[in-house]
């Protein structure tokens, strides 16, 4: 999956939207911050379908709002644009989400290695009306 990266640049334009200037004092890493990494890893999933179905798009100005609230809730709970650029630019933290979604996908019933399970996944998400199926329209 390359959708963390996506997240990331996606994230870079949102900080230069929004001011984060609270610092940060005895907070858990963000990974631990449950309301902003599954929603990180509800986003990526979306993004990665898109890129990697041809029948399915991402709502691209859904999507970046939905980041820069991310991005304003960490802020809001002290996180500094530092620590929150460090959380989204983090190799490790790219690998472990990534990890989260072939899992999710997997135990959802599909195959996260082909177009065609990840397009599966897709409809099925958007049928859902979960929040990934939020963010992803189906073009066919």
């Amino acid at each position: 999956m390359t959708s963390f990266k996506h997240i990331a640049s996606s994230l870079t334009v949102a900080f230069a939207l929004i001011a984060g200037p609270v610092a940060a004092a005895d907070l858990p890493p963000l990974r631990e911050v449950k309301e902003i990494d599954q929603n990180m890893l509800w986003a990526g999933l979306a993004i990665e379908v898109a890129d990697e179905c041809p029948t399915i798009d991402v709502k691209k100005m859904k999507g970046l709002s939905f980041l820069w609230g991310l991005k304003s809730k960490a802020s809001a709970l002290g996180y500094s644009d530092d620590e929150i650029r460090a959380y989204v630019d983090s190799d490790a933290e790219e690998a472990r989400i990534r990890d989260l979604g072939t899992a999710y996908i997997r135990a959802s019933g599909f195959d996260p290695t082909t177009s065609e399970g990840l397009c599966a996944f897709g409809k099925a998400e958007i049928a859902r009306g979960s929040i990934i199926g939020s963010f992803l329209k189906d073009k066919s």
